[in-house]
């Protein structure tokens, strides 16, 4: 029985190995998208993240802006600076005065938000 090279586990030694040259490429190329499709993912997730938080300030801010007197021009006007897209309504709901906003993103959803603050307050 011949003994192959210096005879590790399996019977192969250093200059006996398979050859596998490329499965590092190979699997390299598999995963590669993959990852690529996760990041692309997780910024775009962070940029709707921040948009919601933008938009939520905005309507707290607004609500404040109406529960105050303001015109509801300059009211909604607040809503729409913060962020690209963004639309609100003004609803007085007893006491309070509420806005709700909402926002397109660039996955196929959209964010909104809803803040109320008592009519006539400092």
């Amino acid at each position: 029985m011949r003994r192959l090279g210096g005879g590790g586990a399996w019977g192969l030694g250093a200059g006996d190995r398979p050859d596998d040259r490329g499965a590092v490429a190979a699997e390299f190329a598999v995963a590669l998208p993959v990852v690529a499709l996760v990041l692309v993912f997780g910024v775009t997730m962070l940029g709707v993240s921040s948009a919601q938080v933008r938009l939520q300030d905005a309507a707290a801010d607004a609500a404040r802006l109406a529960a105050r007197g303001e015109s509801a021009a300059r009211v909604l006007d607040a809503v729409e600076s913060a962020v690209a897209g963004a639309q609100g309504d003004i609803e007085q709901r007893g006491d309070l005065v509420c806005v709700m906003a909402q926002a397109p993103t660039r996955l196929p959803l959209r964010i909104a938000a809803t803040s109320c603050a008592l009519a006539g307050g400092f």
